[in-house]
């Protein structure tokens, strides 16, 4: 394994990007992403994709000289067009106004089109969460999801997102697709000939599958049968039909050089509970000592904030291979 510090790791994925064609204001708010990624032990969102974001940099699939323009629909509404760019740049320039609008007004709203995989949609929640909002947030993806009774993809992964601030610090971030698991885990046993778990994903023929490579010419089980599906659902009118951004059925694929940019969608809601509840704060608390107070049971986030507080003051990780590769898409 390549060991290196968190300033190391953040100079490695900037310079890597910005070699491969983006400009390093596109380049810097992705690499914080895949740096926060694998503080959190979300190896799939980390480093594991910077070759793919590199690949899609050099077949133009993403625009690495995007320049994102932000329009004030309203003074609790805003939309960013990201330029065919990655969405982190848009996302934080959005961000810009969500926040202080939502701090003002109670609550605000901001949405993202002609967009790019945003990775952990937790990540851009928490740190919304972290201004003491109540953050929501949604994302569509290339479709992976048949409906009840299909067999062909109609709605992708879609995740779907909320963070909470109190007492101090983000104590919950429930991040959850509308599949049984991300994609990218997929692709990532695909890599290594590791087979899936029962239950994850169908093959073309709609039968289920455990080999990664087939699930991936197939498509993903939703979470809760015909509840995933119409998660999945919700998502795709948030992220795609409500920002004009293309659908799953329309997006070219996060994974492959194949097709133009994905034009994708984000949609997120900041709300600022004191404006609502003066015991906003106490109930979360009771809530939160209700899940804690059970052995065996733990707060949905706690895991990856409990690691992420561990790592963040660590050395990163990055296996050789992995690590050659990055660094041969330097030279």
């Amino acid at each position: 394994m390549k060991k290196l510090s968190q300033k190391e790791a953040l100079e490695l994925a900037v310079n890597t990007l910005q070699k491969n064609g983006a400009l390093k204001e596109n380049a810097l708010p992705l690499a914080l992403g895949i740096i926060d990624a694998e503080n959190q032990g979300i190896k799939s969102h980390g480093f594991h994709y910077l070759p793919i974001y590199c690949l899609h940099l050099k077949c133009e699939k993403v625009k690495g000289s995007a320049s994102p323009k932000l329009n004030a629909i309203s003074n609790v509404a805003f939309k960013v067009n990201a330029d065919n760019g990655f969405a982190h740049r848009a996302i934080s320039l959005g961000m810009e106004k969500l926040i202080p609008s939502a701090k003002e007004n109670g609550i605000s709203s901001l949405a993202i089109t002609n967009s790019y995989n945003c990775g952990v949609l937790g990540y851009h929640t928490k740190n919304i969460a972290k201004e003491k909002l109540i953050a929501i947030g949604c994302t569509n993806a290339p479709a992976s999801i048949a409906p009840l009774g299909g067999i062909k993809p109609v709605v992708g992964t879609n995740p779907i997102s909320m963070a909470i601030y109190n007492k101090g610090d983000v104590k919950i971030i429930i991040d959850q697709s509308a599949s049984v698991v991300a994609k990218s885990e997929i692709s990532v046993r695909a890599k290594s000939g590791e087979k899936i778990p029962e239950g994850w994903a169908f093959g073309p023929d709609g039968k289920a599958t455990t080999d990664a490579s087939v699930a991936l010419k197939g498509t993903m089980a939703p979470t809760g049968g015909y509840k995933g599906f119409g998660m999945g659902l919700f998502v795709e009118i948030m992220s795609a039909c409500l920002t004009g951004s293309n659908l799953g059925i329309e997006a070219s694929s996060f994974a492959n050089d194949q097709g133009g940019p994905p034009g994708t969608g984000q949609f997120f809601i900041a709300i600022n509970p004191e404006k609502f509840s003066n015991t906003f704060e106490a109930k979360i608390e009771k809530i939160i000592q209700s899940i804690e107070s059970q052995e065996k049971a733990r707060v949905p986030g706690s895991k990856r904030i409990n690691t992420y507080k561990t790592n963040i003051n660590n050395e990163i990780s990055i296996k050789e291979e992995l690590y050659d590769k990055i660094i041969s898409l330097n030279k």
